[in-house]
């Protein structure tokens, strides 16, 4: 066991840093506040400002989506919901499959439903003679985003509810307090550590997908959006398109590398205020007990 899991400690050290060692000389302000205008492929002269744009809006956008409809979700299914009821059980084996389905499914359903179906019905409502929503866009791959992640928001908050002790319900209930003000006041509350739990690892994997996104809202090249509907540029599929498009991939590599980098900085950076809230959350729920 231990033998494996140096193995793995040490496989992800090296490719880690593989990618600072190579990365770490395109690293500068005008590599990471730069933009593209000089060629997508030109390393001294790119830059992934864009890109940081792009992807910063779309975590930001999912997290908001995803969250509070994974929270109230696992708050029915745990709190509410009969267990026993053919329903329930529906919905949490649909949840737990959703989360095996792979990610280019999520995509080509975005696409389907949230592109051409709903902006499409909403275009043709207004009598849009273009396409103003029914096209790709920031919005339409942030709510599939938002889909493909939630099944993580949803287990994670499920398992912080059931690790809330049943005597806090009890005597909060038994007190004369209502099932949703116990829930509002002391359970949601001392669960909330566990749900930014789900809320970082639906980030982290949000950051990185680039899949669903390929069909939904990212673009090859782009200005930066200036509403939901515009097309944007994200880091992991510009990372893509410098590994399979690139006239000359040597040259690239660089280039490559150093895009690699902030990507894994950035979701780190993401994560970092999520398990910081998350900290912060504990010390203050710790303080109450004592």
């Amino acid at each position: 066991m231990s033998l494996a899991a140096l193995a793995i400690v040490g496989m992800v050290v090296w490719i880690i840093g593989e990618i600072l060692l190579k990365g770490y000389h395109g690293l500068n302000p005008a590599f990471i506040f730069g933009g593209i205008e000089a060629g997508m492929f030109s390393v001294e002269k790119s830059g992934v400002f864009p890109m940081l744009f792009g992807t910063v809006a779309l975590v930001m956008i999912m997290t908001v989506m995803v969250v509070p409809f994974g929270v109230i979700t696992a708050v029915y299914l745990h709190e509410y919901a009969d267990q026993q009821a053919w329903w329930t059980r529906t919905i949490r084996l649909a949840v737990n499959n959703l989360a095996g389905v792979p990610a280019i499914v999520f995509g080509l359903f975005g696409l389907g439903f949230f592109v051409y179906f709903i902006g499409g019905g909403f275009d043709r409502l207004m009598n849009h003679p273009t396409p103003v929503w029914g096209k790709p866009a920031l919005i339409w791959a942030s709510f599939t985003m938002a889909v493909l992640t939630l099944p993580v928001v949803v287990v994670s908050t499920e398992e912080a509810l059931r690790a809330v002790p049943q005597s806090i319900r009890d005597a909060s209930m038994g007190l004369g307090a209502g099932k949703l003000e116990t829930l509002w006041r002391l359970v949601i509350p001392q669960a909330m550590p566990g749900i930014l739990t789900g809320a970082i690892l639906a980030i982290s994997r949000g950051a990185g997908e680039v899949a669903p996104i390929m069909f939904t809202g990212a673009a090859y090249l782009a200005p930066l959006p200036d509403s939901l509907n515009d097309q944007f540029m994200e880091l992991g599929y510009h990372i893509l398109i410098l590994a399979t498009q690139s006239p000359d991939v040597e040259a690239t590599k660089p280039l490559l590398f150093a895009t690699v980098l902030v990507l894994i900085a950035l979701t780190c950076a993401l994560n970092l205020l999520a398990i910081l809230g998350r900290a912060y959350l504990r010390r203050k729920y710790r303080q109450l007990h004592h």
